[in-house]
C-alpha cells in the first residue's frame, strides 16, 4: 500500500513542503531515499523502539520511502513522526483518509514521546500558505507555530495521541494563541533601565542619537567606566519591535533552535554579546549545514562586541559587507541562503592594553607608540562605518553617590521614538531605508545639507582638528539625527558641533 504524510524542509528562514511516500509490499528490505543525513537515516531503530513500546510493530515486509523532492537534503530528526505514521498508515493500522490534509514534525524518543524541534514557525508559515488544515508537532513547539493563524495547531506529547486522532478513537484541542495580545502585552516589559547608570550624561547623549538614527557606536575608555553596562541598556531605548520585526526577528532564532519552550513570538529587540573568540563562521553564519550567525541572531536589535581589539581581524573583516548591505549571502556549490542582518552595531574598547591612556588619574604604563598599534587592530574600513566614537571617562564618586534618580528609558524612549517617525515620514518612498544611518550620498545632499553657518563650522573643524575625508559624511548624517531629535527642519550649527564631538578617533594626535 502506498501513503503520503507531509512534512517540511527549513532552508535559510523558509520552509519548503516535504512529501514523504511510504510503500509496504513483499520483502524484508527498509529503503530511505530522497537525499536523508544521518539523522534521518537513523529515525529507523528510534521508530522501531517507539512502536514496540506503544505496542505497534515494523511492519516484516519491504518498506520504501520516498522524501520528495529528491534534491534536496533532508537535516535532522525531525522527520522522524511523520515516517513513523507514514508506515503505520501504509500497513494499515491507520486511517490515511485525512493524513493530506496535516503536516506532521517531530523527533521521537525510544518511549514514543515527543522532543521539541527547530524551524517551527517557517514550517507553521508555509502550511498555512499551501492550504494545510493543521500541523502536528512536539507539544513544547505548540505555541510557537500557533502564531500563524487560519492553521490548527495540535500540540502532542506521544505519538499514540497522533495514532488516536487520525483512527477517530481522540479529539485534540488545537493550541490557540492571541498572538497581537501577548505581544503587546510584553513590548515593554525590561529588567533593566537607563535610570541604574549614575553619570555618563554626555555618552548617554551620544547612546540617544545613535539609536535615533540607527547609527553604529564605538565607546572608548578605562575598565570600569561603565560601558558594558550602558550597552546592555541600549534595547531599552529604541523603538518598540513592530509586529512584522518580531515575526521575522522569531524566524531566524526558531531555525537557530534559540526559541525557548512554550514561548510564542520575541517581544524584546535582540542584543547578542559574541565572546571575542568567535569565528568568522559563527559571526556571520555557515557552516556545513549552514546556520544563522550573531549578527543575523542580533536582527532588529543590537549586535555588541565588548573589547573591539581582541577579535581576530579576519572575524572582524567579514561584518563590512553585511553592515552595508544589512543581509549576508551564503553560498555553497549547490544552492544559496540569504539571512537578513539589519542590526545595530555597539562595541567598546580599552584606550590601550593597559587601560589607562588619558585617564584623569591613573597613568598609562605602554610604551611609545604602542597606543597606534593597539588601535590599528580595527582596520579603517570597518572603522569607517562606524559614525559615533564617544570617549568614556571614569564616574566620579560624588555622581556615583547621588540619591537622585537619573532619566529613564521609557522618557529616553519617546524621544526616540519621534525622532524615528521623522525619519519614517521623511524615507517614506524609499524601499530598504527607514533611519538617517541608511542615507545614500544623494540622500544626504537632499536631506542633510548644513546651513551655512554650520557648513563654515564643518569646514574649519575639517581644517583645524584634521579630520579624514570619510567623517565628513558621517558628522552630517549624525547631525541630520540630532535635528531630528531637535525637531528641527534644517541642520544648524549647534547640531554639525555636537556631531564633530562624536568622532574622537579620527582627530590626529588623540592617539599621541
Amino acid at each position: 500500500m502506498l501513503v503520503k504524510t507531509f512534512g517540511a524542509a527549513v532552508h535559510g528562514i523558509n520552509a519548503t513542503t516535504i512529501t514523504i511516500e511510504v510503500s509496504v509490499g513483499q520483502g524484508i528490505r527498509f529503503l530511505l531515499v530522497g537525499l536523508p543525513d544521518n539523522a534521518v537515516k537513523e529515525s529507523h531503530e528510534r521508530i522501531g523502539a517507539a512502536l514496540s513500546f506503544n505496542g505497534y510493530k515494523l511492519p516484516r515486509k519491504q518498506i520504501i520511502i520516498n522524501m520528495a523532492p529528491a534534491d534536496i537534503r533532508k537535516e535532522g530528526s525531525a522527520y522522524d513522526l511523520p515516517l513513523a505514521i507514514g508506515i503505520l498508515a501504509a500497513d494499515e493500522k491507520i486511517d490515511p483518509e485525512t493524513l493530506h490534509q496535516y503536516v506532521i514534525m517531530g523527533e521521537l524518543s525510544l518511549d514514543g514521546s515527543l522532543q521539541p524541534i527547530k524551524g517551527v514557525l517557517p514550517i507553521a508559515i508555509k502550511a498555512r500558505e499551501e492550504g494545510f488544515k493543521g500541523f502536528f508537532l512536539p507539544k513544547q513547539n505548540a505555541r510557537e507555530a500557533a502564531v500563524v493563524n487560519n492553521l490548527d495547531v495540535y500540540g502532542v506529547e506521544n505519538m499514540t495521541e497522533v495514532i488516536d486522532f487520525f483512527n477517530g478513537q481522540s479529539s485534540l484541542k488545537p493550541t490557540v494563541v492571541n498572538t497581537r495580545e501577548e505581544f503587546f502585552q510584553n513590548i515593554n516589559q525590561a529588567e533593566i533601565d537607563f535610570s541604574d547608570v549614575r553619570g555618563q550624561e554626555s555618552v548617554k547623549r551620544a547612546l540617544e542619537v545613535a539609536a535615533a538614527g540607527g547609527h553604529n557606536i564605538i565607546m572608548i575608555g578605562p575598565p570600569g567606566a561603565g560601558k558594558s553596562m550602558l550597552a546592555k541598556r541600549i534595547p531599552t531605548i529604541l523603538p518598540p519591535l513592530t509586529l512584522h520585526e518580531a515575526l521575522e526577528t522569531t524566524k531566524i532564532h526558531s531555525v537557530a533552535g534559540n526559541i525557548g519552550n512554550n514561548t510564542s513570538l520575541i517581544s524584546q529587540r535582540p542584543f547578542r554579546s559574541p565572546h571575542h573568540t568567535i569565528s568568522d563562521v559563527a559571526l556571520v553564519g555557515g557552516g556545513t549545514f549552514p546556520q544563522p550567525g550573531e549578527i543575523s541572531m542580533a536582527h532588529n536589535g543590537v549586535l555588541f562586541l565588548d573589547e573591539l581589539p581582541e577579535f581576530k581581524r579576519t572575524v572582524l573583516e567579514v561584518m563590512r559587507q553585511p553592515l552595508e548591505d544589512r543581509k549576508i549571502s551564503i553560498s555553497r556549490a549547490r544552492f544559496a541562503i540569504d539571512y537578513p542582518a539589519s542590526f545595530m552595531l555597539v562595541a567598546s574598547m580599552n584606550p590601550c592594553p593597559c587601560g589607562y591612556y588619558n585617564h584623569p588619574t591613573r597613568d598609562c604604563v605602554c610604551a611609545p607608540g604602542i597606543v597606534s598599534k593597539y588601535l590599528s587592530r580595527i582596520s579603517g574600513p570597518l572603522l569607517d562605518r562606524i559614525d559615533i566614537h564617544i570617549e568614556i571617562v571614569p564616574v566620579p564618586f560624588e555622581k556615583l553617590s547621588e540619591m537622585k534618580p537619573s532619566e529613564s528609558s521609557e522618557e529616553v524612549r519617546k524621544r526616540v521614538i519621534r525622532a524615528r517617525e521623522i525619519q519614517a515620514q521623511r524615507f517614506r518612498h524609499i524601499d530598504s531605508v527607514y533611519c538617517n544611518a541608511q542615507m545614500s550620498s544623494k540622500l544626504q545632499r537632499e536631506h542633510a545639507s548644513p546651513d551655512r553657518e554650520g557648513g563654515e563650522l564643518l569646514k574649519n573643524a575639517m581644517q583645524r582638528l584634521n579630520l579624514s575625508a570619510r567623517a565628513y559624511d558621517r558628522i552630517l548624517k549624525v547631525a541630520r539625527t540630532i535635528a531630528d531629535l531637535d525637531n528641527a527642519t534644517n541642520i544648524a550649527s549647534r547640531h554639525i558641533a555636537e556631531a564633530i564631538n562624536y568622532r574622537n578617533l579620527d582627530r590626529e594626535g588623540w592617539t599621541g
